[in-house]
């Protein structure tokens, strides 16, 4: 092998270790980055908290503590849950970035938002 093939080959394991490095380093990051879930209670016919900023991927818990029916509509219908009975919950998770009101379509006057970065 002359000295030309031999740097050659010395740079392919380079090359190779740097991928190696690169892979490992993306798996430990999306390792930590899991999802965070994140909780509204409905109760006194009030979404709490009113806004809720979140990212991308986070899921979204809405409790009903009231004893009776709600829902959660978005303004845009981008989503929507059935009627919750009292003690009853629905999950959502977030999938794009924006801002999101919504109200419960059963009483018009609850309202709230969602901000996904």
């Amino acid at each position: 092998m002359n000295f030309q093939s031999s740097r050659l080959a010395d740079a392919c394991v380079g090359v190779k270790r740097l991928g190696i490095m690169v892979m490992l380093a993306s798996a430990s990051f999306f390792a930590i980055a899991k999802p965070t879930v994140h909780t509204v209670v409905i109760e006194n016919m009030k979404f709490s908290p009113s806004t809720l900023e979140l990212k991308v991927g986070d899921e979204v818990v809405w409790q009903n503590k009231d004893f009776f029916p709600h829902d959660v509509t978005a303004e845009n219908n981008s989503f929507q849950s059935n009627a919750m009975p009292s003690q009853g919950s629905w999950k959502f998770v977030a999938k794009k970035r924006g801002q999101f009101p919504y109200r419960c379509s059963l009483h018009p006057t609850m309202k709230a938002a969602l901000v996904v970065k």
